[in-house]
């Protein structure tokens, strides 16, 4: 008999690649990515501690991120707007739109990313 899913996609999470994309304090590991054969998905979990950001993303295609725990702002780079992101929220990213999260005080989690799959993520990343 085979794992649950939930017990497969939390080992992968532990396990997959981490992405240099947080600045401060944190990590961003990829779940789900082309390296593991995904085509037309990504997913990533980021944890950010308290004050850390993501350093500027901007992906060709959409991207959705959904607020596993904490809380944060989610940043459009080009026009200054900021939008509330807490526990249970979701964010979703136009394609081509330069965007930050940044964590609150007590840290922010996220799972979530571009849909497909952004190359640029994961250039000298093995896995």
């Amino acid at each position: 008999m085979s794992a649950p899913l939930a017990e497969v996609v939390v080992a992968v999470a532990a396990e997959g690649p981490e992405l240099a994309i947080v600045a401060g304090e944190g990590a961003a590991r990829a779940v789900v990515w082309p390296g593991m054969g995904a085509e037309l998905r990504s997913m990533h979990r980021i944890s950010l501690a308290g004050g850390s950001r993501t350093i500027q993303l901007t992906h060709p295609s959409d991207a959705v991120y959904y607020v596993i725990s904490g809380a944060g702002e989610a940043v459009d780079s080009g026009t200054g707007e900021r939008g509330a992101l807490i526990q249970g929220s979701m964010v979703h990213v136009d394609g081509g739109t330069s965007y930050e999260l940044i964590a609150g005080i007590e840290g922010l989690e996220l799972i979530g990313g571009p849909c497909p799959a952004d190359p640029g993520l994961y250039e000298g990343v093995s896995g």
